[in-house]
Order: C-alpha cells, then sequence, then structure tokens
C-alpha cells in the first residue's frame, strides 16, 4: 500500500522542515522526488540524504516569480503529485503588520501557490490526472493571535485547493489541503532562540502545551498524512482539508 513508484513528485519548500520529511517519504515509498527551494543549499541537502536509497532533482525557484516557476515545471516535465509546501511566517496584529510585510507574506504563500497551481495543472491535464496536497494550517479556521498576514495566506491555501478540487475533477485532478497546528521544526527553534533567548525551554514547553494532545507534532506525522492523501489509495478524496492538530481546533477550549 501508499506506493509511490513511478509517479514523479514536486514539493516546493522541500528542503527542510515539513517539506523534507514529505521528500524523504515520498522518495522512500518509489517517487522521482523534485524539490523546489529559494535556498538551494538546502534542497541540495536533502537530495543528497535521498540519493541514497532513492531518485531525487533539486531547482533553485522563487516560487513568486511565475516566469521561474513555468520554467522549473516544464524542464520537470511529467508531474503526477504536487505539494504546496512553500511559505513564511509573521508575526503581526492587522494595525501592527506593515505594508511590506504582508504583501512578502502574499507573494510567498499565496502568489507562490498560485503560480505552481497554474504551471501544474495544465501538465496533470494533458497525461490524464493527479494529486495536488496544499499546506493549509489551523489558522485558516481559527484565530491565532498575531499571525494576521499568516492567517490570511493560509486561509488562501485552504480556499484555493477547495477551488481547484471543484474545477478539474473532472480531469481525474484531486486537490486536498492538510492543517497543521505547530509542529518541531529547526524554524520553530529557530524563533524561539531568536525572540526569546533568555527562557527558551519554557517558551518551548508553553508552545508545546498549546495543542490539547500536550505536544508539537513532527514532521514525519505530517508527512504520513500527505503520503496517504497522495496516493492511489486516496483516489476517491477530494475537496478536503485534514486538520493534524493534537485536538487544537476541536478540543481546545
Amino acid at each position: 500500500m501508499f506506493s509511490l513508484k513511478g509517479k514523479s513528485a514536486v514539493i516546493t519548500g522541500g528542503g527542510s522542515g515539513i517539506g523534507k520529511a514529505i521528500s524523504l517519504l515520498f522518495a522512500k515509498q518509489g517517487a522521482d522526488v523534485h524539490i523546489i527551494e529559494l535556498n538551494k543549499a538546502s534542497a541540495d541537502e536533502t537530495v543528497a540524504e535521498i540519493k541514497a536509497f532513492g531518485n531525487a532533482f533539486a531547482y533553485s525557484c522563487d516560487v513568486a516569480i511565475q516566469q521561474q516557476v513555468k520554467d522549473v515545471f516544464q524542464s520537470i516535465g511529467k508531474v503526477d503529485i504536487l505539494v504546496n509546501n512553500a511559505g513564511i511566517a509573521h508575526i503581526g496584529k492587522a494595525d501592527t503588520t506593515e505594508e511590506a510585510d504582508f504583501d512578502k507574506v502574499y507573494q510567498v504563500n499565496v502568489k507562490g501557490a498560485y503560480n505552481c497551481f497554474n504551471a501544474v495543472l495544465p501538465l496533470m491535464k494533458k497525461q490524464g490526472g493527479g494529486a495536488i496536497l496544499s499546506t493549509a494550517s489551523i489558522a485558516s479556521v481559527v484565530g491565532i493571535a498575531d499571525r494576521f498576514a499568516y492567517s490570511m495566506s493560509k486561509g488562501a491555501i485552504f480556499s484555493m485547493s477547495m477551488s481547484v478540487a471543484r474545477d478539474y475533477m473532472a480531469d481525474n485532478i484531486r486537490s486536498n489541503s492538510i492543517s497543521p497546528a505547530r509542529i518541531h521544526t529547526p524554524f520553530v527553534d529557530g524563533f524561539i532562540a531568536k525572540n526569546y533567548p533568555d527562557n527558551q525551554e519554557e517558551i518551548f514547553e508553553k508552545l508545546s502545551k498549546s495543542q490539547p494532545i500536550g505536544r508539537m507534532g513532527k514532521p514525519e506525522e505530517v508527512a504520513a498524512l500527505a503520503l496517504y492523501l497522495c496516493s492511489d489509495e486516496a483516489g476517491f478524496i477530494t475537496g478536503c482539508d485534514y486538520p493534524i492538530d493534537g485536538g487544537f481546533i476541536k478540543l481546545n477550549n
């Protein structure tokens, strides 16, 4: 079950964190993995790990620039799976978020995903189908303090994913999204170290306990859900969002 042998998978932001875990797992399941990263060095490191047991390729690309995205997808050619995962975070409320920061979050998180949808859909239509998975967030459905721009972008990811599911159902293209809560990645460790250098352990514990289950998620747990949703076993699933949140949405009363 859950074999991706013979499939070509494109993963944006696949060089670190959740994207890296997805890249590694998809390769283990037999996919040819194509990692798109702004920081090609991180993509190269993940590709080097994968090449010990599978096939992977790295591409330097700014997902906010449409022509770069189109060129990369055209060079890849066959795309059976797209994981729209690249994104950036931002801290701020509506009246404390600078216009430049809002625009940057939009360009990377929203326009970046649109550019990938725009580039991959003609390829998938031509080859007779495909699966698309986009990384939204619990912030797309519940209010998260001080995450105005980030929440905007993840709400857009959710909405775009549902729209694509509806519009391309007849083309045998499935589109779903996942909504993680806080996942323990190097990004989280760096965020804590930068903003709370004097009480890192205390803040880590506080952030962990914000999930009812009592801990942060693991990138590998998100990757396992991504694998199912992108596999042939999930062929009857489209137009859905899947929280992976340790009970945050339903149980955090």
